[in-house]
Order: structure tokens, then sequence, then C-alpha cells
């Protein structure tokens, strides 16, 4: 117990001090302070024309992204329905059926990264790198350039402009992910991960058999896909499996790079809306959040499965479907972080994890991407509570709420009370619809209320963009393919385009001086009352239906049955 608190405390102390250099860095580089690759910019500008100098206002900058990820799904669609067509296939794999490739597709463009695939077994070199890797940056860029678009709004006074969605989208990738990927993929390249376009190779065993060892341009991937909280794996069990996180340290970089990005968004919107003040009351709410998730998993997965007590040793806890090299410590941390920031790699098999250990998980997601969420895209789940929350401390007080010295006024609200609809329909709608036609039951594993919990998973990762699951749910089928796409898209563009225009109405607004009777958006009692709201908000959504699934099999297995 003593070593696991230490080992928390250096990730925890580790984040810290990358969270707060990086968020400075990153508002360096969306104000266009960062030039170091000013030349390749220019070109890229140049090959783009006029449309990337002209500032945009907020439906200019939603238009130009949902444009740019409507080419980047057809283009990802054809490479993967074509790719027995294309170079780069040593291992001749057949082009992905039309349902599968749609929800490959819509996964990577999303930043989901939801696989209903084998990824060794399925994916060309050419599809994982040109196809996959590719989406893997500009899904991330797209996120980190509404972030810094919705902090601009904000902080404006009087405008009507939230900066170029295509100068922010190069900035991002250029001066941020590109860097950080390369370094990363370079370290773990050393580590042992694969960085080869060789094909799958037989290796002798033990018992006078051979085995194919899938290898390929994994190191690369693994980078981004962490850094950019996207997620999907180069092989089928992703990150448990040793080529793709081979030792303690890949473990310990992987799960602080899930985090890097989301947490030094909120020191860089404390930079960008002129006062740091409000970056370190969000980070400190999505830091609550976090520890209280981390420390609910580990308890119940150290704790272990009561009808085991007696079998195993005391204190070695829940392994079932957990790597022992990681143990319970490596493997609920890492569970924490990538349910917390929409990445979806796993290190463990979820399904496997206790009632209560999977029930938290899930909830990380359903909350909607504020305990730290994907690049970008989570600071701006956050920002949506925290216009509901000074709302409703506006009532409080009875004078017009106000943030940042703006009204909030009636557009606002239902912009944001509207988007908090996007999760219960994306789960609790889709989930039932595949109840009522009959596609549930075939997909799940297992029978009860554990099933349930598969399908719930299912969908809360698909519409909450975060692309881990439940191992015991068959996803590959026409229904749940078109499904759970529809609810990527959702989850995605659902949340994006509402929290652009409000950003846009802001930014238009005058700010007035902040009074008496104002309510501070920095202290204590501002981030516990946006605590209350957001787990207010999950719990009366969600609980009902966690009822019959992980609560009811928690109780059922503390009375001896399982599932």
């Amino acid at each position: 117990m003593t070593d696991d608190l230490l080992q928390f405390a250096l990730f925890a102390g580790l984040l810290i001090a990358v969270a707060v250099p990086l968020g400075a860095y990153m508002a360096a580089v969306f104000a266009g302070e960062v030039r170091f690759l000013a030349p390749v910019e220019r070109a890229l500008a140049a090959g783009a024309g006029a449309a990337v100098r002209q500032d945009q206002r907020w439906t200019a900058y939603a238009l130009s992204l949902l444009a740019f990820n409507a080419a980047g799904f057809v283009l990802l669609f054809l490479i993967l329905r074509f790719q027995n067509l294309l170079p780069l296939n040593p291992q001749g794999f057949d082009g992905l059926s039309a349902p599968l490739a749609f929800n490959t597709a819509l996964s990577f463009v999303t930043n989901t990264n939801w696989q209903a695939y084998g990824g060794e077994t399925t994916m060309s070199n050419f599809s994982q790198m040109v196809g996959l890797t590719t989406q893997n940056f500009v899904s991330a860029a797209s996120g980190m350039a509404v972030a810094a678009a919705v902090a601009r709004g904000l902080a404006a006074r009087r405008t009507r402009v939230l900066g170029n969605f295509w100068t922010d989208l190069t900035r991002a990738t250029l001066y941020i992910l590109l860097p950080g990927a390369l370094g990363l993929a370079l370290v773990f390249a050393a580590s042992g991960i694969p960085q080869t376009l060789a094909a799958a190779f037989d290796a002798a065993t033990l018992d006078a058999g051979t085995q194919t060892i899938a290898v390929g341009p994994a190191a690369s991937q693994v980078a981004i896909k962490q850094l950019g909280t996207n997620g999907g794996g180069f092989f089928n069990v992703n990150s448990a499996h040793p080529l793709e996180n081979p030792t303690a340290l890949t473990n310990l970089l992987s799960t602080l790079a899930i985090l890097a990005i989301p947490a030094a968004f909120c020191f860089t919107y404390g930079r960008m809306v002129g006062d740091r003040r409000q970056g370190i009351a969000l980070f400190a709410a999505m830091g609550l959040l976090f520890l209280a998730g981390f420390a609910a998993i580990y308890a119940a997965e150290a704790a272990g499965n009561p009808l085991q007590a007696g079998l195993v040793d005391p204190g070695t806890g829940n392994m079932e479907g957990k790597e022992v090299r990681f143990g319970v410590l490596g493997s609920t941390l890492w569970a924490a972080a990538t349910t917390a920031a929409s990445n979806g790699s796993v290190n463990a098999m979820h399904d496997s994890f206790t009632p209560l250990g999977g029930l938290v998980a899930m909830l990380n997601i359903q909350l909607g991407e504020v305990v730290f969420g994907g690049v970008g895209v989570g600071l701006t789940g956050m920002l949506l509570f925290v216009v509901l929350t000074v709302f409703l401390a506006g009532l409080m007080v009875g004078r017009t709420p106000e943030y940042l010295g703006k009204k909030i006024e009636a557009r606002e609200v239902k912009l944001a009370a509207l988007t908090l609809l996007v999760m219960p329909l994306g789960v609790l709608v889709a989930s039932a619809a595949s109840i009522l036609a009959g596609t549930a039951e075939t997909a799940v594993l297992t029978p009860g209320p554990h099933g349930l919990s598969e399908l719930l998973y299912a969908y809360s990762s698909a519409t909450g963009n975060n692309g881990s699951a439940f191992a015991g749910f068959s996803a590959n089928t026409e229904w749940h393919n078109i499904a759970l796409g529809i609810a990527m898209m959702l989850g995605r563009f659902g949340y994006i385009v509402p929290i652009l225009a409000i950003a846009g109405s802001l930014a238009g607004k005058t700010a007035a001086p902040a009074g008496p009777g104002t309510f501070p958006t920095h202290g204590a009692l501002f981030v516990t009352l946006l605590l209350a709201t957001i787990l207010i908000v999950g719990a009366l959504t969600f609980l009902p239906v966690l009822a019959l699934g992980p609560i009811a099999e928690q109780v059922s297995l503390a009375a001896g049955r399982t599932f």
C-alpha cells in the first residue's frame, strides 16, 4: 500500500511538473509567439490561400472544422475500404467491409479510436501510417484548435471573431503534437516497441511449435495515440501487449502522455483569458475528480473478489485481466487516466475489473469529458459546466450570472443545457434502441447485469469519444458499427459546435468590472459548486441505469452470485 501511494504521488508530481510549463508553451503557440517552424508554416499557408489569413466568426470556424473532418472521413474510409489495392501491405490484408470502414473512419476522425477489429490482423502498414496515424494527429489538433478559439472568445472584448481554424490546426500540429510525438516515439523505440515496415514473422516456441509475431510501425503510432488522447492500439490487446508497452518506463510515460496536454490546457486557458487563477480553478476541479475516481477504482481492485477469499494471497487484489508486471496500481492508474482523458487505450481488461471498479471507469466517461477529457475538448466540456454553475450561482444570489465579467444570458444557458443532452441521447437512447432491435443480447458475452454493463460501456465510450471497451462486447456487427459510429459523431460535434456558438456569443459582449456582488470564479467555493453541478447532473442522468448494471452486480457479488 505504501509503495503504491508513493508511486501515485510520483505520478501526480510529474504530471504537474509537465503540465504547468507545457500550458505556458501552448499559450505562446496559439498566440503566434512560437515560430521555429515558420518556413513550414508559411509554405502551408501559401498552399491554403487567403483562408488561413482571415480571422473567422464562430460559424465560419465551425464550418471549416466540419469540412476538414468530413474530408478526412472520406479519405480514411477509402483507404480502409481498398487497402488491398494500396502499397505497404506485406500480409496481404483485404479491405475492410463497408460498415467496419464507416465505423473505423468515424472513430479516428472524432478522436475516439474505438476498434471493432484486431489491429495486427486487419490493418496494413499503409492503413496504420497514412490512414490512422494521420488522423491521430489532425483529430487531436482539431480539438486543440477549438479550445484555443473558445478561450479567445471568452477573453475577447466586443468582437465577433475567434481566430482562424486553419492557423490553429497547423500550429497545434507543427509546434505541439509533432515534436512531442517524435520525442516520445524515439524513447518508445529505444525501449523495445517495434518500428519497422517488415511483415510478421514466425518464432519457435518451447514446445517445438511456432508462433506468429506481428510487428510494424508501432512506436510512432503509440506515441501520438497517447499524446493526442486517441487511444487506438496497434495491437488488438492495446497497451497490455508486451510489444506495445514493454517496460515500467513505457507504462509511466504513456500514462503521463495521456493526461499531459489535457491537464496543460487548464494553464493555457488561464494565460489566454488573462487570469491564471481561472485555469488553476479548473485544474483543481479536474484533479479532484480524477483523484476520487482513481481512489475508488484502486480501492475496489485492491480489495479483490470476495468469492476468492482464502484462494489467493491477502493483499494481491483482483488480478484477473491484468498484467502481473503492472499489478493493481499500474492497471488502475491507467484505467483512471484513460477514461478520464477520453484516451481509450488500456493496459488491463476493464471487463475483468470488479463491478465497482468498472462502474467508476464508466462514470468517468459518462460525465462528458470533464475529468481532464480529450486534448482541447476536455477543457471546453468543463467550460459548459462552468456556464451552468455560474447560472446557478446567479440564481442563488439574485443577480445576472457573469463569467469573466460577461453576462451569461438565456442563449448561453440554453446552448449549454442542450449540449448536456448529448451523452444521455448517445448512451441511454442508443443502448435502448439496441435492446429493442434485438442486437444487444447477441453482442454481450455475459448475461444479467454484467451484460448490461458491457452494452452501456460501449455506447458510453463511443458517445464520450473514449474508445475503450468491456472486452466481452462483440462490436463488429452491421448494427453496432453504424450505431456506434453515429454515437461518436454526435458526441464529438454535438459538443464542439455549441461551445463555439457560446464563445462567439460571449466574444461580442463587453466585460463589466468586478463589483461587490460579483461571484468569484476562481476560489474554493466556486470549485465546490462546480463539482457539485457535475456530479448531480451525472448522478441524476445515469444512476438509475447504473443501478441495473454494475451496482446490481456488486450487490449480487456480495451475496455470492456471479454472472
